[in-house]
């Protein structure tokens, strides 16, 4: 074809380029024209992309729809498939990093570099007024990114691989995911602070039970097993642009969870002060059947425990700090509501149970997952490995040495 040069031609203003494809059905190859590029240069990048993914039977054909059409048409289809609280979350990255950034490009135009650089941007001035992102937040967004692209690649057919899979994304601050949690001192001592506030069960609940702040506001007093001492875990409430929502747990699976007679106690407690503010509200009470709620029976906000976690912790502080330093009580660090779960977690691990027993009470559907986000813990517990085997072994030894002594004096 006149004024085509290596499969490349231009018509108007426009690039177009030509390979051959396999048809799938018949086995035989057939031209395939791709064109709308603005220069050469994008022709012959898209040209060579092209003939790699042919040889390969991954070639897809060209098509216009932007990242922000896609990831639109994204949201859309898993509004069903997935939790409220998951789908608010892909929405919040989308909406607020990704289409400011990225939304006008088309999406087949999407390269590992592009999302390298999109991670860095936001590390940068990604923030409110500017200010960094965090580099969980930035994470966040990347694995948002990759679930998406790759239902482009693997669902829609509209991507010939996943541009996310290659890309550079921000490395973590270490090995371990969990931060640093309280001691179990510390934890008694904030204990000691709320004990008389009517969130003081549900504290005490997620410390001692490791289950996340949704699965305990979904909580019914009919999943509370007084006889067998456990709780049953199977859903899971959060707010969802600002309406409460419930939905199954994280891993979308049931599991019991064993508890203290302290515990339950407190549970018990807990139960008969709720019963007593039912009296009192009369026929204003709302029985939602859920062991957390307000003076008349209706779930609690969310965020509330978490504010009232953080202002007791702030309250301690300052009075400690105004103290003379020789007085001063054990410092008390700011932690997250999420960051209880932690604390048991963390406390089981050092005090030597399995992690396979951990990841049950946590709802990990696999222990790995445990291992990945406690990894610091182990490494202590590994430490006195050696040293107890030692002991075990030394102690029958020496036990033995002593009744053979014996036996020789006693021929």
């Amino acid at each position: 074809m006149a004024g085509m040069k290596d499969g490349i031609i231009k018509r108007g203003n426009l690039w177009y380029f030509v390979i051959r494809v396999k048809d799938p059905l018949t086995g035989k190859s057939k031209p395939k024209w791709v064109g709308g590029f603005a220069t050469k240069d994008e022709a012959e990048e898209q040209r060579d992309e092209a003939r790699v993914a042919a040889r390969r039977g991954e070639f897809v054909d060209r098509s216009d729809i932007s990242v922000a059409l896609y990831l639109a048409d994204w949201l859309g289809a898993h509004a069903l498939e997935v939790r409220p609280a998951t789908l608010s979350g892909y929405r919040q990255m989308i909406e607020n990093y990704v289409i400011p950034n990225i939304g006008n490009m088309r999406l087949q135009q999407i390269r590992p570099m592009t999302l390298t650089k999109l991670y860095v941007d936001l590390l940068d001035h990604g923030g409110k007024d500017g200010k960094p992102l965090s580099r969980r937040t930035v994470n966040y967004v990347h694995a948002t990114l990759r679930k998406a692209l790759n239902d482009a690649v693997q669902v829609e057919g509209i991507l010939p691989s996943n541009p996310a899979l290659r890309a550079k994304k921000p490395k973590s601050k270490g090995h371990s995911q969990a931060p640093d949690v309280w001691d179990a001192a510390q934890l008694r001592l904030f204990l000691g602070l709320v004990k008389d506030h009517q969130w003081f069960p549900l504290y005490r609940l997620a410390a001692y039970s490791g289950a996340r702040r949704g699965e305990l506001l979904a909580l019914r007093w009919s999943d509370v097993d007084w006889t067998g001492k456990s709780i049953r875990i199977r859903a899971s409430a959060g707010l969802v642009e600002n309406q409460r929502l419930e939905g199954s747990t994280k891993s979308g699976r049931e599991r019991r969870v064993s508890l203290d007679d302290v515990t339950l106690a407190a549970l018990k407690a807990h139960r008969k002060e709720q019963m007593k503010n039912q009296a009192v509200a009369g026929d204003a009470w709302e029985d939602t059947g859920l062991v957390f709620v307000n003076g008349l029976g209706k779930p609690i906000y969310p965020t509330a425990p978490t504010q009232r976690l953080a202002k007791t912790i702030e309250e301690y502080t300052e009075a400690n700090d105004a103290k003379p330093k020789a007085t001063r009580g054990p410092s008390l660090p700011h932690i997250r509501f999420h960051d209880l779960r932690h604390v048991h977690a963390t406390l089981l691990l050092k005090a030597g149970v399995p992690v396979h027993v951990v990841a049950a009470r946590l709802g990990h559907a696999d222990p790995s997952v445990t291992l990945r986000v406690y990894a610091h813990v182990i490494p202590e517990q590994a430490a006195e490995v050696a040293d107890r085997f030692a002991n075990l072994v030394d102690e029958d030894h020496e036990g033995a040495d002593e009744h053979g002594d014996e036996t020789e004096e006693g021929r």
